[in-house]
């Protein structure tokens, strides 16, 4: 379903990854108790979760941390990232699997719950719809889904004020100046963006129903849905 390719997230940039969101998203903490609470409304205390981009680790550190019955299951196409979230989710290591892959290298499950956090930018836009599809695919019915990626405005000036803020953000926050034009760059050029509006009908389109924004954070958003 994916097309393998070689993924950025290796080496030196495993290592500081995990600074990186606090930096770049407003209310990255906030965010994360956010997602623990939309889950826990439908999701049982025994609860099995897939978390597709699942390296680093910080959102099932997070949701373990809140949700001792729930189970989690990550996948991610990097293994020096998947290695990283080993280490950070090694006080639940009972709890959490990990896969290394796509979305179709999942366990079918079915699993009660799903998150996608700060992943699917980096997912072609050509891939997108099939990736939520296999989501959808792996879900109960009526489970919760939950994702949150950059998604903005198409239409130019509105598309480069969005980027330009969410590089300003990342700057007052402590990014390195030096890299500043290098992120510009990325995000305008190397990743996969689409608008809220698309955002929300390529779910709908994927079997999801009752989608809801939850959470802005600039150019950042965050939705809440459920397997139709």
């Amino acid at each position: 379903m994916n097309e393998k390719v070689e993924t950025p997230f290796k080496g030196k940039v495993v290592s500081s990854y995990n600074e990186g969101p606090p930096r770049q998203v407003p209310g990255y903490s906030d965010l994360h108790r956010m997602i623990s609470l939309l889950l826990a409304e439908v999701t049982p205390q025994d609860g099995r979760v897939l978390v597709l981009g699942a390296g680093g680790g910080q959102e099932i550190k997070a949701l373990a941390d809140a949700h001792a019955g729930w189970s989690f299951d990550g996948v991610d196409p990097s293994a020096d990232m998947l290695d990283l979230a080993r280490t950070v989710t090694s006080a639940h290591d009972n709890r959490v699997r990990l896969f290394e892959g796509y979305i179709s290298d999942a366990p079918l499950a079915p699993y009660d719950a799903a998150t996608a956090i700060l992943t699917f930018h980096f997912i072609a836009e050509q891939q997108r719809l099939e990736t939520l599809v296999q989501i959808r695919k792996r879900l109960k019915t009526g489970a919760p889904f939950i994702a949150v990626h950059l998604s903005l405005p198409q239409s130019e000036p509105e598309r480069s004020k969005w980027i330009a803020r969410h590089v300003a953000y990342g700057l007052a926050n402590g990014t390195d100046p030096a890299k500043v034009e290098s992120a510009r760059q990325a995000i305008g050029t190397r990743l996969s963006i689409l608008s809220p509006e698309d955002d929300v009908t390529m779910m709908q389109e994927a079997g999801f129903s009752n989608v809801s924004l939850f959470y802005a954070g600039l150019s950042i958003k965050g939705w809440v849905a459920y397997a139709a």
